[in-house]
């Protein structure tokens, strides 16, 4: 579990506070999309629960984050890093080998896995994101969207409780980032890996999230089961998020015909509700 206390954070050099006051709980297992505008503090979220802040951003840190009964202030970075794994939005900023295989390699060998575990988990985790064809190549000839996937390897390989994404679909075509988001799912749903992502594909997280929470200007706007939140799209428009077609569409329709009825998340319930009400 994931556990997010009255916690402030300010970057060192800033005056203004990065996220303000957050709480917010996700459960073991849970599914959590994090969405915002430009600057509403999620990169920020994403560093706390991994631990990056305070260990790595400092400033000015109030509250208290803990992650499967770990304060992350109290607990080094290395022994965080075994619970969660971050792939990061800037991905060339974690890439640090010249070769796919090495860098899916270098994480296994510094947290000691035992050398006969290391080729079934490299082979399994270049399987699961679709890139076992790349392993012999070198970084520098992978697409950004290749380089991508080789960043979420490079941590599944590790097998983390927990699995904090930000925006990790930013360089792949509408395929690939449906292929990532099913993958996710399936870890979520098969190996109870707890997964939090950023994300502004906002269709993906309707359709795939369990929880959704909306960041503004450093606060919680909204959080809790996807639907939910997404009932509030007028709400989330006027903060700067722009909600699925399919959810405003319902949304509008409820307003016109005044007949209660679920917010629609993906393309099948918007088409369903459409055919009800449009014989």
């Amino acid at each position: 579990m994931i556990t997010i206390q009255d916690f402030s954070f300010t970057y060192k050099g800033e005056k203004k506070p990065a996220l303000q006051d957050v709480c917010l709980t996700v459960p073991e297992g849970g599914f959590l999309g994090v969405i915002g505008p430009a600057g509403a503090g999620k990169t920020t979220l994403a560093r706390a629960v991994s631990g990056m802040i305070p260990h790595h951003y400092t400033g000015d840190y109030y509250g208290r984050v803990s992650v499967n009964g770990l304060d992350t202030v109290e607990t080094s970075l290395s022994d965080i890093s075994r619970q969660v794994g971050m792939v990061f939005q800037d991905v060339e900023s974690q890439i640090i080998s010249p070769m796919v295989e090495d860098e899916i390699l270098y994480g296994l060998e510094n947290f000691g896995v035992p050398r006969e575990e290391i080729p079934a988990r490299m082979e399994e985790a270049l399987e699961r994101v679709g890139i076992a064809d790349l392993r012999d190549r070198t970084i520098g000839s992978l697409s950004g969207g290749q380089r991508q996937k080789v960043a979420i390897a490079s941590i599944i390989v590790l097998k983390p409780r927990v699995l904090v994404l930000d925006e990790p679909t930013g360089e792949l075509d509408p395929r690939s980032s449906r292929q990532v988001f099913s993958l996710l799912k399936e870890l979520n749903e098969e190996q109870g890996i707890t997964v939090i992502v950023i994300e502004q594909k906002i269709m993906l997280l309707g359709e795939f999230a369990k929880q959704l929470a909306v960041l503004s200007d450093g606060k919680v706007l909204r959080q809790g089961e996807t639907r939910e939140v997404l009932a509030h799209s007028d709400e989330l428009e006027a903060a700067g998020v722009n909600c699925p077609r399919v959810t405003t569409l319902s949304r509008l329709l409820k307003e016109k015909t005044g007949e209660e009825q679920p917010v629609c998340v993906n393309l099948d319930e918007a088409e369903d509700m459409v055919r009800r009400l449009i014989p």
